[in-house]
């Protein structure tokens, strides 16, 4: 068991079998990869976000959330800064999004992560398939590219 704290948790969600829903656990591979040699970085990939991850996200210092986005332009990369939901959100039991799992984190450990961001992707096509529609593929260079910044920023301000 690795008792180093985690300096940085990047946590993916996606569906690898949903086209573009499957960037979020491409790049959590891309990610185990680049920065196996960092013992502080821990690197989670789940078809969804569920409760259970809520007590890794009270004990890391920083988190980077992983997905894809039906709301952004197919192919638009984005690294927004993430706060924990207000209070009176309900407890969905399927799927969290990244500010209820924060949220869940300060109520049932009493601790969030003091840098949280939301790595997003532009899904272009989230039909059956195991490939991605070409604007995710060409977006990818520059989604490693975030992912690798934030990571190494936080490394260093944790």
């Amino acid at each position: 068991m690795n008792t180093l704290p985690i300096r940085c948790l990047v946590l993916a969600c996606g569906n690898t079998l949903r086209g573009d829903d499957g960037v979020g656990p491409w790049l959590a591979t891309w990610a185990r990869q680049r920065f196996a040699a960092e013992p502080e970085v821990r690197i989670v990939s789940r078809q969804q976000w569920t409760p259970e991850l809520a007590e890794e996200i009270a004990n890391a210092q920083s988190v980077i959330f992983l997905d894809c986005s039906i709301a952004s332009t197919p192919g638009a990369v984005n690294l927004d800064s993430v706060a924990s939901a207000a209070g009176g959100w309900a407890l969905a039991t399927h799927h969290l999004g990244a500010s209820e799992l924060l949220a869940l984190a300060r109520e049932l450990y009493g601790s969030v992560p003091s840098h949280a961001f939301l790595l997003t992707v532009g899904a272009g096509s989230t039909e059956m398939s195991e490939r991605f529609s070409a604007v995710v593929d060409a977006a990818l260079p520059e989604a490693c590219r975030l992912l690798e910044e934030a990571v190494l920023r936080n490394l260093r301000e944790s």
